[in-house]
């Protein structure tokens, strides 16, 4: 009789995805640089400029052909031999996919997903990187965005996250500030006494009983993998 896996969550944000090279709208010389944010991603936004939204995740999505999931993405595929591993992202790329991670929720979207602007059950995968997408683009009668959650709506996936993350025996945070909401308030739905792991190079104000790993993602997660498997 084989024992259950224990149950590792990993909540993961743009740093994981930047040592690949996608760009964030937080750091210097991101996307905030080049679009306003609530310009591009947010409801308000998408209502004053839909092409502009539409272009914005076009080329979002088209990057996505150029990078490659790095060190810290296979690593969490990799822990699926001894964990049973959900990660929660906030990232809109596949590149959890890519890297083979089986179980994956996305709490802000997908960029290679769309949906229709009348019915949010209504969802399309798109085949290719190159797929673009206008306010024009119709689908079984149904005129299609982007599948990204923009700023000022609900974050249809949190519940389903907080869920997860209520049964975690040990929750993971990489890659993200800790300020982004609701994301960040995941961590007050694991269990008193789990272990609280934080990979992030350059920390924020950490609450009690969690443990730093002051690391980019991929080394970060090279050491805890190690910590966790030798355990």
């Amino acid at each position: 009789m084989t024992s259950k896996k224990p149950l590792l969550v990993v909540s993961s944000g743009a740093g994981i995805s930047a040592e690949s090279g996608i760009s964030t709208f937080r750091d210097a010389g991101g996307l905030w640089e080049q679009y306003p944010v609530m310009d591009v991603a947010s409801a308000d936004g998408f209502a004053r400029n839909p092409a502009l939204v539409h272009r914005f995740y076009n080329e979002r999505r088209a990057a996505l052909a150029g990078v490659k999931p790095n060190r810290a993405h296979e690593i969490l595929h990799e822990l699926e031999k001894d964990f049973d591993v959900v990660v929660i992202t906030q990232n809109v790329d596949n590149l959890h996919e890519r890297a083979g991670s089986s179980n994956i929720v996305h709490l802000h979207g997908e960029l290679m997903k769309i949906r229709a602007v009348d019915d949010p059950g209504f969802i399309r995968p798109l085949a290719h990187y190159t797929d673009a997408t206008t306010p024009d683009t119709v689908v079984e009668g149904h005129h299609m965005r982007p599948h990204i959650v923009f700023f000022q709506e609900a974050v249809p996936m949190f519940e389903t996250a907080a869920e997860i993350a209520s049964r975690a025996d040990i929750f993971v945070i990489i890659g993200t500030s800790l300020a982004v909401y609701p994301a960040a308030s995941l961590l007050n739905y694991v269990r008193p006494g789990v272990p609280v792991y934080y990979i992030d190079p350059h920390p924020s104000a950490v609450p009690q009983g969690v443990t730093v790993i002051a690391e980019t993602a991929s080394k970060g997660l090279e050491k805890l993998a190690k910590e966790l498997t030798d355990r």
